[in-house]
């Protein structure tokens, strides 16, 4: 579920770095710069890039149809060809078995094997079509935290990744003990990095 759906699960991230000194002319430019490009009429097999939270084939966001106040609401879209283990592994057992009745071999050697699948892999990534995942993302400017609609790690990492390309900052998971940090003073902070976890059972 994402930003504009009655439930959702969500991720809060701090922001760490500092924006130009006009930051909504610097954010437009890096979103366009960082748009999405769609590969259904390549071969291609990754895209990542950010679209419209309403639409995701939106990716020109005419007259910063991105900016609400001081948040800027975005998805990040993934596309990427998948070869399922299963198929890719039929269709080089099919392969294997072609060879070995045109060359009239018993077995097949390992280098060979290895080639077989990779040149399988390929031509099965070429006809498999994209298939697209969407990550929203919502950016307070004001309090610089970014709440990301998804608990999956591996898609953090991504998010990370991509926010630090495209904006030159850094993303930092708000687990609560960095969250208390925020809003607590320096005698308070002392006291709360001298607490030790426990064990209540």
């Amino acid at each position: 579920m994402g930003l504009l759906s009655g439930t959702a699960s969500i991720v809060r991230f701090g922001v760490e770095g500092e924006l130009p000194s006009d930051p909504l002319a610097f954010i437009d430019q890096r979103v366009a710069a960082y748009s999405f490009g769609d590969i259904d009429e390549n071969l291609d097999e990754y895209s990542i890039g950010w679209v419209s939270v309403a639409n995701m084939f939106d990716n020109e966001f005419r007259y910063a149809s991105y900016l609400n106040g001081d948040f800027i609401a975005l998805s990040m879209r993934i596309d990427e060809r998948k070869v399922s283990p299963a198929i890719l592994k039929k269709f080089v057992q099919k392969e294997e078995e072609r060879i070995k009745r045109e060359k009239q071999i018993p077995s097949i050697g390992r280098a060979m094997r290895a080639d077989i699948k990779e040149r399988v892999r390929a031509e099965l990534t070429r006809k498999s079509i994209p298939v697209p995942s969407i990550f929203d993302v919502s950016w307070n400017l004001s309090e610089q935290s970014v709440m990301f609609f998804s608990t999956n790690k591996k898609i953090h990492a991504v998010l990370e990744d991509f926010f630090k390309d495209c904006f030159g900052l850094l993303l930092v998971q708000q687990i609560p003990f960095v969250t208390a940090q925020s809003f607590l003073d320096d005698e308070s902070n002392e006291r709360l990095s001298s607490i030790s976890p426990s064990l209540f059972v």
